[in-house]
């Protein structure tokens, strides 16, 4: 028998590919769009022309103009900053709920334990929109509602995380250590539960910006989230879609940053995890 046959299987040896370089080398030219949008597109992007209305794309307006003559391209431009900003910062809103929401059950007993996964659960079996409409009807509609809306959506998943996590460190060597040596319990979980969670979770929510991305975007189109004429992507799909038979323009272009947004950060993401679980060599 072989060294290699003792050692294992070897793990699967892959180098960066071609669609995470890609979606890395997007998600940058998107950040950059978010942080300094005046660096790729100077004009206001409320600014209106009613003499300019419906213009298909030229050199002039690269995705052409909309009802109001406002300049397709500088409103997707600017529309990352909050498509992004209601998508992340749901996305650290849910991973907050859940590290409380995980960590409570994984410490509190038997009893608590059982209580807060069965919330869990129940949250779980509603479709990921249908929870956030249910929330926003409760905060009311607009920015922060979205927000908190996506964050209470995606929470559970992660709460399930943080609970396993902790779980496997609270019965570690260590951890049984420091309790034995008198360690107070809060001190025990700030100092080795909670940062050994974090690991995990942080991948999980790489994978899963993309889904708060598009549910936010997904809301302000149905008029619940960012409002016009404020450029968010799914605000501006609301606002063009009784001018498709002529401005078609108006529509595909913020659609298609929303998708390709999505797709950039899933596969990212998807490389991030399998890396994080030993599945490519490094």
């Amino acid at each position: 028998m072989t060294v290699q046959a003792l050692a294992g299987p070897a793990p699967l040896t892959r180098r960066v590919g071609p669609a995470v370089l890609l979606s890395g080398a997007f998600l940058v030219l998107l950040l950059v769009a978010a942080a300094v949008p005046g660096l790729l597109a100077g004009d206001d992007p409320t600014a209106t022309d009613p003499l300019a209305t419906f213009l298909p794309p030229d050199g002039a307006h690269l995705f052409g103009t909309d009802q109001l003559g406002r300049d397709v391209f500088t409103r997707v431009v600017h529309g990352a900053r909050h498509s992004l900003a209601i998508g992340a910062a749901a996305t650290v809103g849910g991973l907050f709920i859940a590290v409380v929401w995980g960590l409570l059950a994984a410490l509190s007993g038997r009893f608590g334990d059982a209580v807060l996964m069965r919330v869990a659960d129940a949250l779980l079996a509603l479709p990921g929109l249908l929870l956030a409409l249910l929330v926003v009807l409760i905060t009311g509609k607009g920015v922060v509602g979205a927000t908190l809306a996506v964050a209470v959506g995606i929470a559970p998943g992660f709460a399930r995380v943080v609970r396993a996590q902790a779980l496997v460190v609270r019965r570690s060597g260590y951890v049984e250590a420091a309790i034995g040596l008198g360690v107070r319990r809060p001190l025990v979980v700030l100092r080795h539960v909670l940062p050994n969670t974090f690991g995990p979770l942080l991948v999980l929510a790489t994978v899963t910006l993309g889904v708060s991305i598009s549910t936010g975007a997904a809301l302000s189109y149905l008029g619940l989230g960012a409002q016009p004429p404020t450029p968010e992507w799914g605000a501006m799909l609301t606002e063009s879609q009784g001018f498709l038979h002529l401005a078609w323009w108006a529509a595909l272009f913020p659609g298609l940053m929303l998708v390709l947004t999505v797709i950039a950060v899933t596969v990212v993401g998807r490389h991030a995890q399998n890396r994080s679980e030993g599945r490519y060599a490094s």
